[in-house]
């Protein structure tokens, strides 16, 4: 970890044991529990001492004066990035959720349903879930439906299944011959083009190109535009939410408020780089519950990214127990969405957070 001071060994195995302690019990930690362990080999006196210098350090607090500790986000952050032992599933365990999660058979959006679902039932935690898979789809047909005077409705399917439709007002009511032109020229441009490629510049040539027709045409093209949009943005949902209200370590308003804008946590979804990510609320101004965690990755289809999978909880959660279960079925997610193809991963690789 880059900028931190450097903490003897002896003080990184308290550390990594004042985390699985707390995580296990729930209940700030005392210098006597750490020195029954096994592994600690150490007096009660030392360990009470190392521990108070990793509170100095900032790596520990103290809820109470006569409590024992407890870990901060900054202890988390380590125990995390150098500290934890490598997390590894059984194969019981995967097939498990192998089970859960489908087959190559199963359509992409339930795949990742199913995921959202094994994680909220086997973590406790609330899942969250960024689709891109539209991206990956092609316009199949633009229709405009005529439905009231000056009044036409874009009706936009994409290859995957995704319907949008948008109702616009014109200034003149078209003639056949009209809507027979626009019908024309708009499947000459869009049908079969990736929703990926679809950009303002192009609807703008568009726009110039059939306002020379008919300028009373244009607005049907912004329409398509702002259906091409929609299609382009993630689509964030969260499943369990009901397991953070229930939890007594998070604030119950601002689980609420993040319940009702959960938007805004797009963004941070969005930053979030290949491989497996844990952040901490203390670390990020975009999260809008206290004292929580974010551990997700991205998965892809042929390569490219194509979503981000995860579990929103409060910070005292089991790393070693989620983060093999979040990489496993991001791992599995992208191996099926790629056909099955022997080139993808489906081993979980070591934790890189």
């Amino acid at each position: 970890m880059k900028g931190r001071v450097i903490v003897d060994d002896r003080k990184l195995k308290i550390l990594a044991a004042v985390v699985d302690e707390y995580v296990r019990t729930g209940e700030p930690v005392g210098s006597k529990a750490i020195s029954k362990l096994d592994n600690i080999n150490v007096s009660a006196a030392t360990i009470r001492n190392d521990m108070a210098a990793l509170e100095q350090l900032g790596y520990l607090e103290q809820p109470h004066t006569s409590a024992g500790r407890i870990p901060t986000f900054k202890g988390y952050r380590l125990y995390i990035d150098e500290l934890m032992d490598a997390p590894v599933l059984t194969e019981d365990e995967k097939l498990r959720l192998d089970a859960m999660l489908g087959d190559k058979d199963t359509p992409e959006e339930l795949l990742v349903q199913n995921a959202a679902a094994a994680l909220t039932e086997l973590t406790h935690c609330a899942a969250v879930v960024t689709n891109s898979v539209p991206r990956f789809s092609v316009i199949s047909k633009v229709e405009v439906i005529p439905t009231g005077k000056r009044l036409y409705v874009i009706l936009l399917i994409t290859s995957s299944g995704n319907i949008k439709n948008k109702a616009c007002r014109l200034e003149f009511d078209l003639n056949h011959e009209q809507l027979e032109f626009f019908t024309h020229y708009i499947e000459e441009n869009l049908s079969g083009v990736s929703v990926e490629e679809l950009s303002e510049e192009m609807f703008d040539k568009m726009v110039a190109a059939v306002s020379a027709y008919m300028v009373s045409l244009s607005p049907l093209v912004r329409g398509i535009c702002e259906l091409s949009e929609d299609l382009r943005q993630q689509e964030l949902t969260v499943s369990g939410s009901e397991k953070l209200l229930s939890c007594d370590e998070l604030d119950k308003m601002e689980v609420v408020r993040f319940i009702e804008h959960k938007n805004g946590l797009t963004e941070l979804l969005e930053d979030t780089f290949s491989g497996l990510q844990v952040k901490f609320s203390s670390e990020n101004d975009t999260f809008a519950i206290g004292n929580s965690s974010l551990i997700v990755s991205k998965y892809k289809k042929d390569g490219k990214d194509a979503g981000s999978l995860g579990v929103i909880g409060p910070m005292r959660v089991d790393y070693k127990k989620i983060i093999p279960y979040v990489e496993y079925l991001t791992e599995k997610i992208s191996y099926l969405m790629s056909g099955g193809d022997d080139n993808v991963i489906t081993e979980v690789p070591d934790s890189d957070t």
